[in-house]
């Protein structure tokens, strides 16, 4: 239960800071899905929120970059919070979205990752809905990279929500 105050503390903060400025602009990504579905003993439904400060955004070689930080928790009480940075190329008004993100986790009653430290790979797949908004889908892998004793990772898949502000 100490997770999920934990959570909606910080989603309440990190929103109400977003809607209230005026001056950048963010996107903000709110999903939920399925935690490690490739694993039937330890699946478990997810929750979690995105940001990600346009502002910031840089055109590269690999194409545009920018920063993004966001945080998850599964019904089982595992929490994953992390910053990194994901490139987005669109084509027409659909969005393909891979990233790159390490953070910290923690099991709760869920699924032991072996170390606290994962690393988030994921691709988002996503379709202009409105001119501020987009739907879409998301599939991210976490893994230890072995820092661990043991790295048996975790396959989740989730349905976003994004609105720029």
């Amino acid at each position: 239960m100490k997770h999920y105050k934990l959570f909606l503390i910080t989603f309440f903060v990190l929103f109400f800071s977003i809607v209230n400025s005026e001056e950048n602009s963010s996107k903000f990504n709110v999903y939920s899905g399925m935690f490690d579905f490739s694993d039937t003993g330890k699946r478990s439904t997810l929750i979690g929120f995105q940001h990600q400060d346009e502002d910031l955004n840089r055109d590269t070689f690999l194409g545009s970059l920018s920063p993004i930080t966001g945080a998850l928790i599964t019904g089982d009480t595992a929490a994953y919070v992390y910053t990194g940075v994901q490139a987005q190329y669109k084509i027409g008004k659909i969005n393909f979205t891979p990233s790159f993100s390490p953070g910290l986790y923690s099991k709760g009653s869920g699924k032991d990752l072996g170390h606290i430290v994962e690393f988030k790979s994921e691709l988002q797949i996503s379709l202009d809905f409105f001119s501020n908004s987009q739907l879409g889908f998301s599939y991210n892998h976490l893994s230890n990279a072995s820092l661990g004793t043991k790295n048996p990772g975790a396959n989740s898949y989730m349905f976003n929500f994004f609105k720029t502000f």
